[in-house]
């Protein structure tokens, strides 16, 4: 196979620089490794309704979500943010009244942020699109080599991936791959648990939904619940176990997560319709065992000076962990791409 531009990925970042290059007709092929589009955009559909197991908010002050949301004809409502949230201490007391829903004022989408990836998804050339080809290795002369033995030849390769999983990529003492290995991968350590109600119970009571705890497995918990008031109630929480310790032990975190949500909102939390956990730092299409150590702090993203211009110009980094602004944000997945479908748009004049 030939084509102009290889874009390995098919997350965000991906597809949101395929449309950019379909609308200017370029030629491109796109190669995703799982059998799904979204990469850390990954949502649970029950009732009609969906949960997110990825990145659930965006925010005030970020246009390109909020004009993506728009063009796609995509419902944005508010975080639930009224009611009380609860405090749980290291010996798993609870205390009320600690302060407010501290993700008040941030948006989610209706059905999901998977809406964006549906969108994007269906104004594209389904012949450029490939799922489950996994590319095991780029070399010299912008080739692709795929896990099937088959092979790409492309002008340009965009790596819309992780940078530490696009280090892996790379031939061994290539001297990118001690740049791109320090760049954190967002999300890369975290997981993510779900639990769905018949409805919102909490607010009941008068709890917001969300929880901060000392005692775990949750370390942070939100509600999730759908946008309309005759929607499915949830709550999710990111795991505070550490990601080494994580791995099998699926169903006795499941176990002691829906514990402690019935420790903080009462006895009804021990009766989920449906639960969910997703891992990102056992996902090898997004973490490398780098990540698997929690960041302490947002990382300050850009794309560094060592790799500017790679291979002449012919290699590209297009990822949010890259992004001119906003890194580690949807956010900055798109600017990302608009970025480099810049870059690609010169290189072709």
């Amino acid at each position: 196979m030939k084509t102009d531009i290889a874009i390995i990925g098919g997350g965000l970042s991906g597809l949101a620089l395929a449309t950019h290059l379909e609308r200017a007709g370029f030629d491109y092929q796109l190669f995703e490794a799982r059998p799904r589009l979204g990469g850390r955009i990954k949502t649970l559909e029950h009732g009609g309704a969906g949960f997110d197991l990825g990145p659930s908010w965006f925010w005030p002050g970020q246009p390109r979500m909020a004009k993506l949301a728009g063009d796609l004809g995509l419902d944005v409502f508010d975080q639930h943010f009224a009611g009380e949230l609860a405090f749980e201490d290291a010996n798993g007391q609870v205390s009320l009244g600690m302060g407010m829903s501290s993700m008040q004022g941030s948006w989610r989408l209706n059905g999901g942020m998977i809406g964006l990836i549906n969108g994007l998804a269906s104004a594209l050339s389904d012949t450029r699109i490939h799922l489950g080809r996994a590319v095991r290795a780029v070399s010299a002369g912008q080739m692709l080599h795929f896990n099937d033995g088959a092979t790409c030849k492309a002008q340009q390769i965009v790596m819309a991936l992780p940078p530490r999983i696009a280090a892996g990529l790379l031939p061994e003492g290539d001297v990118l791959r001690p740049a791109m290995e320090a760049i954190p991968t967002w999300m890369g350590g975290h997981a993510k648990f779900v639990a769905i109600y018949e409805r919102p119970f909490w607010r009941d009571a008068g709890l917001s939904g969300d929880a901060m705890s000392r005692h775990g497995p949750l370390v942070e918990i939100h509600d999730a619940s759908g946008a309309s008031a005759g929607d499915a109630g949830a709550l999710f929480g990111f795991l505070g176990v550490p990601a080494q310790h994580r791995a099998g032990a699926e169903a006795a975190i499941v176990e002691a997560a829906v514990a402690q949500l019935v420790r903080v909102f009462g006895d009804e939390a021990a009766r989920p319709v449906r639960t969910a956990y997703e891992d990102w730092a056992q996902a090898r299409e997004t973490a490398s065992p780098l990540d698997h150590a929690p960041l302490s702090h947002h990382p300050a993203y850009g794309l560094p000076p060592a790799l500017d211009r790679m291979w002449d110009g012919h290699l590209h980094l297009c990822v949010t962990e890259a992004a001119p602004e906003m890194g580690g944000f949807l956010e900055g997945a798109l600017a990302a791409a608009e970025h480099t479908a810049r870059l690609l748009t010169k290189e072709r004049v």
